[in-house]
């Protein structure tokens, strides 16, 4: 699998939210190395969910639009008379 990468700014902010989490949940103080190996972790397990949850919402959204065009489409159709 390709590892997720993010900007260096966005990893921080999540670092620091991950931080703020053990400390506010769980009264505990955790360093920046082990938050960073935590967010590693969890994004290389919960990415490919996460990707693939992605893709089938995006999948169900385009089907969604195509059966809208088609109906418009079909509503465009002007009727033939036969003589």
């Amino acid at each position: 699998m390709i590892p997720v990468k993010l900007p260096k700014e966005q990893k921080d902010e999540l670092i620091a939210d991950l931080q703020n989490f053990f400390y506010e949940e769980r009264g505990e103080e955790i360093g920046t190395i082990a938050a960073e190996n935590l967010l590693d972790h969890m994004l290389n397990r919960l990415a490919p969910h996460l990707y693939n949850q992605a893709i089938r919402d995006a999948r169900s959204a385009v089907n969604e639009k195509v059966l809208q065009i088609e109906e418009e489409l079909y509503a465009l159709e002007r009727p033939i008379t036969r003589r």
